[in-house]
């Protein structure tokens, strides 16, 4: 809902050579693996955390893929695990309950000391919340998408991409 990216791009590549591209391959980023596999005919690119001891809000990528005459055209989105939603859901709203009680105590009476301290407090609370996930979170769906945009580049048969040859 909040934690979901989307990204759409063409690629030049047919979806079949695509896929085979993806597909069985491995993703490390920051020492942990992501395994791309494929369920219902959509890729999955899922995290391996099973023996990480700290916490960490991972994603869930998928891509989807459909022709359009020379053209792939991809759909990536990444969702949070089910299993790290409840952290990053309940400080949302408990954000906004600060806020909405700020708002509700200067209009009944309350003093302005004290809706300021509420709403410092809430905007110092959710920046530390955005700035974290910024560095962990968004920073996996960011390199996850970044992966497979890369895998849909064109490359010409001396292995050099198409898309950054300059014309002088």
């Amino acid at each position: 809902m909040f934690f979901t990216k989307t990204h759409n791009f063409n690629s030049p590549v047919a979806k079949a050579d695509l896929k085979k591209r993806l597909m069985g391959s491995h993703v490390k980023i920051h020492n942990l693996d992501f395994e791309i596999i494929e369920r219902d005919g959509e890729l999955l690119i899922v995290p391996h955390a099973e023996q990480e001891e700290a916490i960490k809000t991972l994603p869930i990528t998928h891509v989807d893929m459909t022709e359009k005459g020379s053209q792939t055209n991809v759909k990536v989105t990444s969702k949070m695990r089910k299993v790290d939603s409840g952290g990053p859901q309940l400080l949302m709203i408990f954000c906004f309950f600060i806020f909405v009680a700020a708002f509700i105590l200067r209009y009944v009476g309350g003093d302005w000391n004290v809706t300021f301290i509420l709403l410092g407090a809430d905007t110092l609370i959710f920046g530390f919340f955005l700035y974290r996930l910024q560095k962990g979170y968004f920073d996996y769906v960011r390199k996850v998408r970044a992966y497979v945009v890369g895998k849909g580049d064109a490359y010409t048969a001396s292995g050099t991409n198409v898309h950054a040859q300059v014309a002088i």
